[in-house]
């Protein structure tokens, strides 16, 4: 199923009607981001990246100025509470009355290779009012880190399917995502449609983009994914896609309902929607967009929601082995 989307902030439908993803924002972008959370919040401990350290060190004498500071707001509110999130993974958040992520449930791409009803005939083995909360396309300074502001005020962790370039450009905000306790998958290098190209070239935006994620993560480019989950951008598969992923042991996401926000509309009219679509499935995993401001907008609002009418998030964790080649041996765990 391809879906043709239009972001008015983040990318734009070409002529051929494929989706172009945006142009990375990179960190020197948020440059004086880093330079302000450095310097009045350097007890955090929390590792910005070399790339904010380098940032810190060279602008400091931006710190006084107003337009930084106000532009800083989203990213120190992230790092603040994704120091309380950490708390929160031993089961102490420290809002009693916050939402909370109410289960973990370990993948085991073998048993489920293929999950999201609006894509396969198969989704998670989810209880009644229990949501996955999945994002898209980032990271991308402007949003992801409202995005990640909003989960850590409620103590949720979600996952989030990371472009190749995206990463790459802002290494410091994909450590951010980790440090909130969330899991990352990947959404390939540039978000090019997979099946309007050659198999090899697909397979080479699959890798490439799983290659920055983990050298944005962990310091080295690899493509064995340390979180063996993937999402086609558009939910553009081909059969010998999917077949060669499921060789590799990495579970393919659909989705089981989306707040269709790559259409422009209020945050109101997004909550609306995702409301309406939410309490009709019951449960789900539910497909945003960290790249879109309307989503920023609207999701502390949707976690109240889910909060106030009996709503359990359930966060997906990678399991303690995988098979990511032909060649190797696993034994996963299985969903729990």
């Amino acid at each position: 199923m391809l879906m043709h989307r239009t972001h008015a902030e983040t990318g734009s439908i070409n002529v051929s009607g494929g989706y172009e993803a945006p142009a990375p924002m990179n960190e020197r972008a948020s440059c004086h981001e880093t330079t302000l959370i450095c310097s009045a919040f350097h007890r955090l401990p929390i590792d910005i990246g070399a790339a904010g350290a380098k940032c810190a060190a060279t602008n400091r004498s931006a710190v006084e100025d107003s337009s930084v500071m106000t532009a800083s707001k989203a990213v120190m509110f992230a790092l603040l509470a994704s120091s309380f999130v950490t708390a929160a993974h031993a089961a102490d958040c420290p809002r009693k009355d916050a939402l909370g992520t109410s289960r973990v449930m370990t993948l085991d791409p073998q048993a489920f290779p293929r999950i999201g009803l609006k894509s396969f005939p198969q989704t998670l083995p989810l209880a009644d009012k229990e949501v996955v909360l999945t994002f898209d396309d980032g990271p991308f300074p402007a949003t992801t880190t409202k995005v990640l502001a909003a989960l850590a005020s409620e103590c949720v962790r979600a996952t989030f399917f990371l472009i190749g370039r995206n990463a790459e450009a802002n290494p410091g905000i994909v450590r951010l995502i980790a440090a909130g306790g969330h899991s990352i998958g990947h959404h390939t290098w540039s978000h090019r449609p997979l099946d309007r190209i050659g198999e090899a070239q697909a397979i080479e935006e699959i890798n490439r983009g799983i290659a920055a994620d983990e050298k944005a993560l962990h310091g080295v480019a690899t493509s064995v994914p340390s979180t063996p989950f993937f999402r086609f951008p558009g939910f553009a598969s081909t059969p010998a896609l999917l077949n060669s992923l499921q060789s590799r042991g990495i579970a393919v996401f659909g989705a089981d309902l989306w707040a269709s926000d790559w259409n422009p509309m209020t945050p109101e009219q997004q909550l609306n929607l995702i409301i309406q679509r939410l309490d009709y499935e019951g449960k789900g995993i539910v497909l945003f967009h960290d790249t879109k401001a309307q989503t920023a907008k609207m999701l502390p609002a949707f976690l109240q929601y889910l909060r106030r009418n009996g709503y359990k998030v359930v966060h997906l964790a990678a399991p303690r082995t995988i098979k990511s080649s032909m060649n190797e041996q696993s034994r996963p765990v299985r969903a729990n």
